[in-house]
């Protein structure tokens, strides 16, 4: 299969770096995320996965992907399944961007289907739900600073600064011309309302993936164990008990539509309560606003969902899409209105 990548670049600074010698085997570029390219190769008997930018780069692409490299350099050693960081290149002129190495994953990601074990036992399902919770509980449980994370966030009034920062990106919308208002979106001001009088008086900074659900992660192939948390590009320091919102908002919920991701079949994943559960077992955060960080998730990715459909509106962006996205924002809306009561 042909690539993007400039594989004789490659290998020479691989040659620099003392990655192995001799050819790159068997490159493969790999499915996986639209906003970046993964590429898998062999060199001297070892397998390895490289992730760079998409060809036409964003501001910040080459910095997300220092941080990316960061973050899983950081994570060596700990009990967060992740992808084997191998080595950065942050010299943009090898292949036109700055770019890492990493450990292949043996598993696969539910969101793009499921083996027929998992498909068809709810066992395994309902395992595939706690060792989501673990796998948050365990990143929550990394102390940032002594792995070297230190500066990788602004954990100070974390979070304080959410609703008006996610208000403020919903509003900038109205740039766009077409673009019906955040009136379209139910409860939209009673919801930022709530979490602004609910908001938890203190929490223990920590590393927080930032987009953690059943399409960011990877599964074994023979158990419902996982084994990695992928997309690391929204990481970054502060209240890792956001993660456990995102999961809870993007999680499956009878009487509601799907937010983004449906898996097929659902016939043994655990209920919000139960993961919330299971999280309180392996963690010595407080939970009592565990559903307070669903509502913020809800809020928050909603409000990020809705710029599509705003850029639809003013023909900047597919229209199937952008009305796909805004059901998503109403019903992560409806979700959060009734946790909120």
């Amino acid at each position: 299969m042909e690539t993007s990548i400039n594989l004789e670049a490659l290998a020479r600074w691989m040659d620099s770096a003392g990655l192995g010698t001799g050819p790159l085997e068997d490159a493969t570029q790999l499915a996986g995320g639209t906003q970046n390219i993964l590429m898998r190769f062999a060199r001297a008997g070892r397998t390895y996965v490289l992730r760079r930018p998409p060809p036409h780069l964003r501001d910040n692409s080459n910095e997300t992907m220092r941080r990316e490299a960061r973050v899983l350099s950081a994570l060596a050693g700990s009990a967060v399944p992740h992808p084997g960081f191998i080595a950065v290149c942050t010299d943009e002129s090898v292949l036109g961007a700055v770019f890492y190495l990493m450990e292949p994953i043996d598993g696969f990601n539910p969101a793009n289907g499921m083996p027929e074990l998992h498909a068809t036992t709810p066992a395994v399902q309902h395992r595939m739900g706690l060792a989501m919770v673990e796998a948050a509980a365990a990143l929550g449980a990394v102390d940032y600073k002594a792995v070297g994370l230190d500066g990788f966030g602004k954990p100070d009034n974390f979070l304080a600064r959410q609703v008006a920062r996610w208000k403020a990106q919903l509003d900038s919308y109205s740039a766009f011309a077409g673009w019906p208002g955040a009136a379209g979106i139910p409860g939209v001001e009673k919801v930022a309302t709530w979490l602004e009088a609910n908001r938890p008086g203190q929490f223990t900074p920590g590393i927080i993936h930032g987009d953690f659900h059943l399409a960011n992660v990877m599964f074994r192939q023979d158990s419902g164990e996982l084994a990695a948390i992928v997309d690391w590009e929204l990481s970054t320091i502060g209240d890792p008990l956001l993660d456990l919102g995102w999961l809870l908002a993007t999680w499956r919920v009878p009487g509601i539509q799907p937010v983004s991701l449906d898996i097929q079949p659902w016939i043994g994943f655990p209920t919000t309560d139960e993961l919330v559960a299971h999280y309180a077992t392996r963690t010595e955060r407080d939970l009592s606003h565990a559903f307070w960080y669903g509502v913020l998730a809800c809020y928050k990715l909603g409000c990020i969902l809705e710029g599509t459909y705003a850029r639809a509106c003013a023909g900047k962006a597919p229209k199937e899409t952008g009305d796909r996205l805004h059901a998503h924002t109403i019903s992560l809306f409806e979700r959060a209105l009734m946790w909120i009561g």
